[in-house]
């Protein structure tokens, strides 16, 4: 069949017609796909896992919802680099801020030489201008760097008492950091001493709140002991040190126990520090006191790698020789030793009698110096060395000229003005086969420090004895109050002046500030008393109003002492309201009574609960009315 020529026109139109609608089709379907993947993966790749992206033919609508504000602008520029940023729909959402919690508040310290650091999030504006001020005083010529931002939330329980303990630390740790949550309190510091890091670790633990996780890493530091010296003396007293240094804790541990097989008896004390001149030190000292132990009267002196030992003038020469013998043999290669024997004391001549240089340490460090010094240039170095040591004013000379003296006494009796001068009260003799230094000294590190000078000055060979005793300072001894002698104090205070309040108002009174502190310093002795601050009101106006009253009164109290720097963990603020009243409530005498503030000491009860210890009534004292359960509406007071 032969169809006409408009039949077949219109078909051909019918035919391209319908490819271009699936070319068309076929090519939107194209781009959709194309820009979905370029998009997808932009916000893959910018790590906006929480943006979908839809496309609509030549639209691309992106959906979600952003952390913050910023990340939502993040997520459009991402899609708006692969695609035209005007074929971009934005229906994204941003997480409403005030759905989210409160910021965890930190605060870190660090002080130095240098001044104050601070870095963290803090409560309020007014916290943060707090914490700036008390610490204004601790920076001293130092600045403080003030990196602290605040959040306008509700400040954790239990964070204001960790700032106060954590500002309390810092006072007393001038090289420190310290980092502070409302649940954990992180101490780094370096002490002067271990006995020093003990007392403040100590007093740290007594102090931190109730319920505060306190993580303490003090460091004492090691002393430079310079030279490394140690000297073991074997005698008719017995067997001592004269001074004992070691370089760490096995060392000392194996020198302890070298001495006790040598005979030292009771407690011995030796200074762990740096310098130490090889790593067999506790080797070599180990050999040389039982070298000493074997001779039966010697004197050993290690000053660093130099080592002397002298035997006493009744040892079998040849028991000297083979100790000598064997000690030279094991000493590690860095050590040299030297040997000798001492000699007999030269007896006193007829024309010169002893000679020797005295000086006597007196108390109020008075000094004498007496005996015979070389020549007219050393008697005036002697006296201003001493002058030096111990004030112009303190010093009496009364010595005489011998130039027959054996060399190097000019430097013999310097040293033993420098010795003398580590002690409290004593004596040092200098002749001329040895120098002798007896006293006392409140310094337990003394005796060391005298081998050490003297072993240096005048070399290890030298005779020395040293007869120091360690007398310790008695301190007197602080005894605190106890918590009822606290509260009975405070009470007393409140009793001469009381805590004043605006009329009808839980504002204090300016006139009670100086009871207030007065009230700070008895609570600074008594700290982890748990003590309650109790408000009380009259019976003017409702029954509901005055319990609220009274507790934003005690409140109030608590906040001032706050402000004060007193720790708040113990203290506890409960209103009674007009439930115990003191006096009668008919008279304003009477009501001006029952408006007060007052401190009691809590106990545990036997269920377990925390209540106000049992006081004896006085014979005018009323019965307590039963106190509300609930506070209903609030009234004004009348007499508030």
């Amino acid at each position: 069949m032969n169809l006409p020529p408009k039949a077949i026109g219109a078909a051909a139109f019918a035919v391209a017609a319908c490819v271009s609608i699936l070319a068309a089709i076929w090519a939107a379907h194209a781009i959709e796909n194309r820009s979905l993947r370029a998009v997808q993966g932009a916000l893959g790749a910018g790590g906006y896992a929480w943006a979908e992206a839809t496309v609509d033919g030549l639209q691309v609508t992106l959906t979600g919802t952003a952390p913050t504000e910023s990340m939502r602008f993040r997520a459009l520029s991402a899609a708006g680099a692969v695609v035209d940023a005007r074929r971009i729909t934005d229906a994204m959402d941003v997480v409403d801020p005030s759905a989210l919690g409160a910021p965890e508040f930190t605060l870190e310290i660090l002080r130095n030489g240098d001044g104050i650091s601070l870095i963290g999030l803090v409560p309020s504006e007014d916290a943060h201008q707090e914490i700036v001020e008390r610490l204004g005083d601790l920076a001293g010529g130092g600045q403080i760097t003030d990196m602290l931002e605040t959040s306008e939330h509700p400040e954790p329980e239990g964070w204001q008492d960790a700032v106060d303990f954590g500002l309390r630390a810092m006072e007393t740790l001038p090289r420190s950091k310290i980092s502070v949550t409302a649940t954990r309190i992180g101490v780094m510091a370096i002490s002067d001493s271990a006995a020093e890091k003990a007392r403040i670790e100590a007093d740290l633990k007594r102090r931190v709140p109730a319920g505060t996780a306190l993580n303490l890493d003090i460091s004492a530091p090691r002393p430079v002991i310079a030279p490394f010296t140690l000297r073991f003396v074997v005698d008719a007293d017995g067997a001592r040190f004269d001074a004992c240094s070691a370089n760490n804790e096995r060392a000392r541990d194996r020198i302890i126990a070298a001495a006790t097989k040598a005979g030292v008896a009771g407690k011995v004390a030796c200074t762990i520090g740096l310098g130490v001149p090889s790593p067999d030190w506790a080797d070599a000292a180990s050999m040389g006191i039982a070298a000493a132990a074997e001779l039966g009267d010697a004197v050993i002196t290690y000053s660093d790698a130099d080592v002397s030992l002298v035997a006493g003038s009744g040892v079998s020469p040849d028991l000297f020789d083979k100790v000598v013998g064997e000690l030279e043999s094991n000493l590690p290669e860095v050590y040299s030793l030297h040997a000798a024997m001492s000699q007999q004391e030269a007896a006193a001549t007829p024309d010169k009698g002893i000679v020797e240089f005295v000086a006597i340490l007196k108390e109020e460090r008075k000094v004498e110096l007496r005996g015979r010094l070389p020549d007219e240039l050393v008697r005036e170095a002697v006296e201003s060395f001493a002058r030096s040591r111990f004030g112009s004013a303190s010093v009496y000379a009364a010595t005489r000229l011998d130039p027959g003296l054996p060399r190097g006494w000019s430097i013999r009796a310097l040293a033993a003005i420098e010795a003398l001068a580590r002690l409290d009260t004593g004596q040092v003799s200098v002749r001329a086969d040895r120098v002798r230094i007896t006293g006392t000294t409140s310094d337990p590190q003394a005796r060391d420090d005298i081998a050490r000078i003297l072993s240096d000055k005048l070399g290890e060979a030298q005779g020395i004895e040293i007869a120091v005793t360690y007398v310790p300072v008695e301190t007197p001894e602080v005894t605190l109050p106890s918590a009822e002698e606290c509260v009975e104090g405070i009470n007393a205070a409140l009793a001469q002046h009381k805590i004043e309040f605006e009329p009808g108002s839980a504002r204090i009174a300016p006139s009670a500030n100086k009871t207030l502190d007065t009230i700070a310093d008895l609570l600074r002795d008594c700290a982890d008393a748990p003590i309650e601050v109790a408000g009380h009101t009259d019976s003017q106006g409702g029954e509901d109003m005055n319990l609220n009253l009274s507790k934003a009164r005690a409140q109030s109290v608590v906040q001032a002492l706050m402000a004060r720097r007193i720790l708040t963990g113990n203290l506890t603020a409960t209103g009674y309201g007009e439930t115990m009243p003191i006096a009668s409530n008919d008279t304003e005498e009477g009501r001006e009574q029952n408006r007060r503030i007052e401190f009691r000491l809590l106990t545990i009860a036997e269920d377990g609960t925390v209540v106000p210890m049992a006081q004896a009534p006085g014979p005018d004292t009323p019965r307590p009315k039963p106190r509300p359960e609930t506070a209903g509406a609030a009234q004004e007071p009348n007499s508030e």
